[in-house]
This record gives structure tokens, C-alpha cells and sequence, in this order.
């Protein structure tokens, strides 16, 4: 084990348990991102390496394991909350097939703005998936995303947080930084 590894593992002392819930960005965490651009279908959503089998695992560490993620796109008529619902359909079910689960694909079809509370870093996301499933607790929970948007998503709902590294400059820090979701996996299991 390397050395920034074992130093990263110290700092993810949380003790995860089937109590605790994962919440996952999708776009650059579990799928290529389209840098300013939009995956707006099934043929244009990728999976990054070794994600379906890290969210397998995970969904054993986890209680609950959801997506949360920002879409605009259907606002601006790039794509149709039809597009999504099949994208995510695919995303759980081969997720699912191989033995991982996701509770729910939560989404904020809006505009980017002040007024727009479902979609990060407001908290609107985590808040009905609370109100639906009265197991989430913030203060164990974990939001993995890779943007400042999501690490303050999760900052501010009290969650643990882990970036996976971005091309993107980064301003707010995270709990720990990792490189991919695999990494992540690596870090629980010690």
C-alpha cells in the first residue's frame, strides 16, 4: 500500500456500517462526464473503469445508496426527463444485475440559480430522499462527488465528503480526495 494511501485510510476513520447512507454524484463519478455538454442518452452514457463493481461493493457497506444529480439539460430542452429516467433505468439495472443496488435516482431538472432548491449545493436532493426513507441521517452519511458543488452539498447537510479528482479547479476541499470511486472502495476496506 502506498504511502499518500495509508495516509488518506487514516483520515477515513468513520466506521461505515449498514446504518450509513452513500449519496453519488453521476456525471465524472459513475459515468464520463461530457465536459460542457450533456449525456442525454443511453448511447452516451459510459461507465468509468471499474465503477459498476465499486457500487457493488459499496452497496455492501451501505445502508442506502443514491445518485444526486444536477441536470439542466431538460430545462434547456436538450433532453427529456424521459432521456433521464431511461439512463438511470440502465445505470440501476446493470448495477443491479450484478448484485449492487441504488435505492433512487434523485435529480434537479432546473435551471442554475439561487431560487432552485433541488439542485446542489442546495439540499433539496438529500432532504426528500430523507423524507422517503427515514433511515438517512447527514452526520452518517457520505457524498462523493467532483465538484465544488457537490463537497458543499455535502459539507453543508453535515455529511462526510470525498472528491474524486477533476480536471476542474478546486476551491472548497473535501474530506478526503481520491482519484476514482475504486480508490474509495479500496479506502473502507482498508
Amino acid at each position: 500500500m502506498s504511502t499518500l494511501l495509508k495516509k488518506k485510510l487514516e483520515k477515513l476513520d468513520w466506521q461505515i456500517d449498514s446504518t450509513w447512507t452513500l449519496f453519488l454524484d453521476r456525471d465524472g463519478v459513475i459515468n464520463e462526464r461530457i465536459m460542457e455538454g450533456y449525456v442525454r442518452s443511453i448511447e452516451e452514457f459510459h461507465f468509468l473503469p471499474k465503477v459498476p463493481e465499486s457500487i457493488v461493493q459499496l452497496s455492501t457497506f451501505f445502508g442506502l445508496v443514491f445518485v444526486v444529480t444536477n441536470q439542466q439539460g431538460i430545462a434547456k430542452g436538450l433532453m427529456t426527463e424521459s432521456n433521464l429516467q431511461e439512463i438511470h433505468g440502465y445505470l440501476s439495472n446493470h448495477i443491479e444485475q450484478m448484485g449492487g443496488r441504488i435505492a433512487k435516482c434523485y435529480y434537479a431538472p432546473g435551471i442554475a440559480g439561487p431560487e432552485n432548491y433541488l439542485r446542489k449545493p442546495k439540499p433539496g436532493m438529500a432532504l426528500l430522499a430523507q423524507r422517503q426513507h427515514k433511515m438517512v441521517e447527514f452526520n452518517k452519511a457520505v457524498m462523493v462527488g467532483d465538484s465544488d458543488s457537490d463537497i458543499v452539498f455535502g459539507q453543508n447537510l453535515g455529511m462526510k465528503t470525498v472528491r474524486i479528482e477533476t480536471v476542474e479547479p478546486i476551491k472548497v476541499q473535501a474530506d478526503v480526495t481520491v482519484k476514482s470511486l475504486y480508490e474509495f472502495v479500496k479506502l473502507i476496506e482498508g
